[in-house]
């Protein structure tokens, strides 16, 4: 088996359970947002934390594409998370997916399979040096900083947010895995323990940003995560990793026409109504026998004086 087929095979069951972490989250964070409760609180849900070792599989599966796949090739890929996460979702309400979002769905993917036209490149073999890295982090805190400050339309910001953290966390995750695996030098060396820390920084923050975003429903904040994460990612392999876009500029024209795509079929999730849950029938409450008359008011005196029944009164004597 090649090492692009693994890598697209790695990245399709990585999806699976990405969607269903998905889901899952969106439905703890309206049932926080319905009761008033902090996301904190989800600390001690039991059906939290198996979202999230949901989340740690499918972020496994990942690292194992990315050790074969190239950023431009892997990222993309992870749109399927929203093919399956949207009618998941749906299904789970009890309600049917409108056609707004299966446009909007359908839109974000046809802009991200032109995306994936144009990634190429054989099994990476390039890294991140220290001071990169680093600055990587740096610029990406100060964006994820600015886009959750308090403001309008929340959840689609910290959803661009959750996006561009989880896709830098994807870009030093790779040079990790390829630093970890190259035989030439120590396995824990400084650059390998300190990326992997930033790792887990960003792919911490990048769990609890969605969970926040998931908070106001789910194709949209999904889709604007799907979207950010390949493009910070693909923007780090190109400018830092020496990767390149298939099919020189007329391949960046073509990347940037399916960005455009994609990023209108955001538009069209973010515009979409969310149909109401279907209520299940109930049956009908049985009819009630009218009230009966009320009995007359007793006399205020019955509760004092006994009954007494009537004695005539006696004859007068005849005097004679």
């Amino acid at each position: 088996m090649s090492a692009t087929l693994l890598a697209v095979l790695l990245s399709l069951v990585s999806a699976a359970a990405y969607a269903t972490a998905a889901v899952a989250q969106q439905r703890l964070a309206a049932r926080i947002a319905d009761t008033g409760g902090r996301v904190v609180r989800l600390l001690g849900s039991g059906a939290w934390w198996a979202s999230v070792g949901l989340n740690a599989s499918a972020a496994l599966l990942h690292v194992a594409a990315l050790k074969f796949g190239p950023l431009t090739l892997v990222q993309p890929l992870g749109a399927l998370t929203l093919v399956a996460a949207v009618p998941l979702g749906a299904r789970l309400a009890g309600r049917r997916v409108s056609p707004p979002e299966w446009r909007g769905t359908g839109l974000t993917l046809i802009g991200l399979g032109v995306l994936l036209l144009t990634a190429s490149g054989p099994e990476p073999d390039d890294t991140l040096s220290l001071p990169e890295a680093v600055a990587v982090a740096g610029v990406t805190m100060a964006v994820v900083g600015l886009l959750t400050r308090p403001g309008t339309r929340p959840g689609l910001r910290h959803a661009t947010a959750s996006g561009f953290a989880s896709g830098v966390a994807s870009a030093l995750t790779q040079t990790v895995t390829v630093a970890a695996t190259d035989r030439s030098g120590p396995v824990l060396d400084a650059q390998v323990v300190v990326v992997a820390l930033l790792v887990a920084a960003f792919a911490v923050g990048g769990l609890f940003l969605s969970q926040t975003a998931y908070r106001g429903g789910l194709g949209a904040p999904l889709a604007v995560v799907t979207l950010a994460n390949p493009v910070a990612a693909a923007a780090i392999g190109v400018a830092l990793l020496g990767e390149r876009l298939r099919g020189g500029a007329g391949g960046v024209l073509l990347a940037v026409t399916g960005a455009l795509i994609a990023a209108y079929g955001v538009v069209v999730l973010t515009r979409s109504p969310q149909p109401a849950a279907r209520v299940p029938d109930q049956a009908p409450e049985p009819a009630t026998a009218p009230a009966p008359d009320p009995l007359p008011a007793p006399d205020a005196t019955a509760d004092h004086l006994p009954s007494i029944p009537l004695q005539p009164e006696p004859a007068t004597p005849l005097h004679t």
